[in-house]
């Protein structure tokens, strides 16, 4: 059954109730016994922002890219069952090979910011541009977290992905090859990652896809060096300039670090920001008695601080948590009905993207990789 996005869904998408009857010794046994039956034909990859039940199965952990990334060390997997959300199994499977399976537990597992940008929102935006910006050359960037589509979108037209690591080396290709870079559908990290290059934020401005408009006058978009969509991680949108002086005030030896995808006031306060796994390595590498406020999904925060007992940790939010609740659909439950189905031959919930969505998409992944070199 394909859905309008260039993907492909397989197999039957309801749990029956009787998993959520299970109590989680019930779901650890049958969980453990399914992963054993399939042995090396799977590998189960965690994201950072899983809760402790789900991650506790994962063969990997860490971002959406480098787990495709790491799945593919596993020569012999015949499955990859991705406990994270739907655009990371559409990677997943346009990097592995062909006849590698990619599982997501639960197709309702989605990226609120993802759906904020869709094919024909950009098209039309892209449209817009060649009419108001005759002759000049724009290169389009989306983030990784973004449908398979508009990762296509990005390998027909010139341009790249980029992961929250690696935006301002993609910023910098692309502006050897344009004039100006279309940047969705995160405008957080694309605003902050063109400030720390040096662009002024009067030369960035937004486009906002629900109204098909562009927030400036006609000489602000010509002016400007990067066009932000309007999109936002409803996570990292939560964070807050006051909740950063807050645990200072409580702290004062404190060190705030941060999530690029928070607003430019928050990362403007912060000491630090990075990607989750810039996080995990500032932290990993500070000595015994450090102190850590960190803004982003409170799962990585909480896991982090139960890892690191010597040093004080905690939420910028406080105790308004910052949940994502969409990877919370992928459940104990939901994992344990996929690997038992695929332990006995029947297959559930793959992700399929489309052939000539898939060339496209990796065009553009390829890019990345070669400026990552």
């Amino acid at each position: 059954m394909p859905d309008d996005l260039g993907v492909a869904l397989t197999g039957n998408t309801q749990i029956p109730d009787e998993y959520y009857m299970l109590s989680d010794a019930e779901l650890d046994t049958r969980i453990r016994a399914a992963k054993a039956k399939l042995g090396d034909s799977v590998v189960l990859l965690g994201h950072h922002y899983q809760g402790a039940r789900v991650i506790q199965w994962a063969d990997f952990t860490g971002d959406s890219f480098k787990l495709a990334q790491l799945a593919l060390t596993r020569a012999t997997a015949k499955y990859i069952v991705f406990c994270g959300v739907h655009f990371m199994a559409e990677t997943a499977d346009i990097l592995s090979p062909e006849e590698c399976m990619v599982i997501l537990p639960d197709l309702g597992a989605g990226c609120s910011m993802a759906d904020m940008a869709n094919e024909r929102q950009v098209d039309d935006c892209w449209r817009d541009l060649a009419d108001r910006l005759p002759g000049a050359k724009i290169i389009p960037v989306t983030y990784m977290n973004s449908t398979a589509a508009l990762k296509a979108f990005c390998g027909e037209n010139d341009g790249a992905v980029c992961t929250s690591s690696n935006a301002e080396g993609i910023l910098k290709w692309a502006f050897a090859r344009g004039d100006k870079v279309l940047f969705f559908p995160d405008q957080h990290l694309g605003r902050n990652t063109g400030y720390k290059m040096g662009i002024p934020l009067e030369q960035m401005v937004v486009y906002n896809p629900l109204l098909g408009e562009f927030e400036c006058s006609d000489e602000q978009l010509a002016a400007a060096r990067i066009i932000l969509w309007k999109g936002f991680c409803s996570v990292h949108q939560k964070f807050t300039v006051e909740q950063v002086q807050e645990v200072r005030a409580l702290y004062p030896d404190m060190k705030v670090i941060v999530h690029p995808e928070c607003s430019f006031e928050v990362v403007q306060a912060a000491d630090m920001v990075g990607s989750t796994e810039y996080i995990i390595r500032m932290v990993e590498q500070s000595p015994p008695g450090s102190q850590w406020a960190i803004g982003t999904e409170i799962n990585l925060t909480h896991r982090l601080a139960e890892t690191h007992k010597d040093m004080l940790i905690v939420s910028l939010s406080g105790p308004n948590v910052c949940p994502c609740a969409t990877m919370y659909r992928i459940s104990p439950q939901h994992l344990c009905w996929a690997l038992e189905n695929l332990a006995e031959g029947r297959l559930v919930n793959q992700v399929k993207v489309d052939a000539d969505v898939r060339k496209w998409a990796q065009v553009a992944l390829e890019r990345m990789l070669a400026t990552a070199k």
